[in-house]
């Protein structure tokens, strides 16, 4: 091994460089687009992944549509917005750290590639770049998700006619640290990590390759983006991400929201759920994430792409 001294200012200094600081504000912007214009959608998905349906019982919902009408009907705006807060504030870091890491697995490809800052990177340089993003996201990812879910569960509890157990996102991590103290609170962090490397991959990959590609057949360069080609690229890139990752969202979701005890970890829930419910049972709530990725990806790339066209002065 010889010690190369390019690498520290790779990791010292480009990581908190011009670009990368308008990546980690963009990312804030475009993910609150995404929790504003998705979470309704998301919230149905939550309780269709982990509503229990009995032996002889019938489910409370048949679909997607009939979980999102019965739940406006019975909880309005309100029940549809349910652990909004959780993702909300956390938005701003998971998506902010998540561009962030994106600028910065750019950086670290080119550096290993030897390529200059001028040089088109690959679109499987992309992907790679996008597996990078997750590590980072992650830290910030699995709390949020944790809380969101079991507030978002909460509501089928409601709907059965039991009894809240939490009044709010502050008494919820309030609850869950004292249950098991900081590990009770990053419960999921391994199955949020498996889910997201290959999801950010397929995310970042598919809106360059779309923006690419548009770019080529219009014969124009791909940094001139026009608002039907994000919304497009945005929008499919989002449905890719939850294609690649649905099965280990559905085991993080039931792991996060399972009482202490019930599960030894995300293997545990995935051999369960397979035991129990079939190989169909990992793409429990793949309606609602499909209807819900385009629609709010898109705005989330509005976001990106419209925060960073404001600072290109800057």
């Amino acid at each position: 091994y010889v010690y190369s001294p390019s690498i520290v200012p790779l990791c010292c200094n480009d990581i908190m460089s011009n670009n990368s600081f308008k990546s980690f504000i963009s990312g804030g912007v475009g993910g609150t687009c995404c929790v504003l214009i998705g979470h309704p959608v998301d919230c149905v998905k939550v309780r269709m992944q982990t509503m229990v349906v009995k032996p002889g019982e019938l489910p409370p919902f048949t679909g997607t549509f009939d979980c999102l009408r019965k739940t406006a009907a019975k909880e309005g705006i309100k029940g549809l917005y349910r652990g909004v807060a959780a993702p909300l504030l956390a938005v701003t870091p998971i998506f902010a750290v998540s561009f962030l890491g994106f600028d910065y697995g750019k950086k670290v490809v080119r550096w290993a590639n030897a390529l200059d800052g001028s040089a088109t990177m690959t679109i499987s340089q992309v992907i790679l770049a996008g597996t990078f993003s997750a590590l980072p996201q992650t830290l910030v990812m699995a709390p949020s998700e944790r809380i969101k879910c079991l507030l978002q569960v909460q509501a089928n509890v409601i709907e059965s006619g039991g009894k809240a157990k939490y009044t709010g996102m502050a008494d919820c991590v309030r609850q869950v640290y004292a249950e098991g103290g900081i590990r009770s609170i990053y419960r999921g962090t391994a199955a949020t990590l498996l889910r997201d490397c290959p999801g950010n991959a397929a995310y970042f990959g598919t809106y360059e390759y779309v923006k690419r590609t548009s770019a080529k057949m219009r014969g124009t360069d791909p940094s001139e983006l026009s608002l039907g080609t994000v919304i497009f690229a945005g929008g499919l890139a989002g449905m890719a991400n939850w294609i690649v990752m649905m099965p280990l969202d559905v085991i993080k979701s039931r792991l996060q929201t399972a009482p202490d005890g019930v599960y030894s970890g995300w293997m545990d829930v995935a051999r369960t759920l397979l035991k129990k419910e079939g190989p169909s049972a990992l793409f429990k709530g793949i309606g609602p994430a499909m209807i819900r990725a385009f629609p709010a990806n898109a705005a989330t790339f509005l976001g990106v792409e419209w925060s960073l066209k404001l600072m290109s002065g800057l």
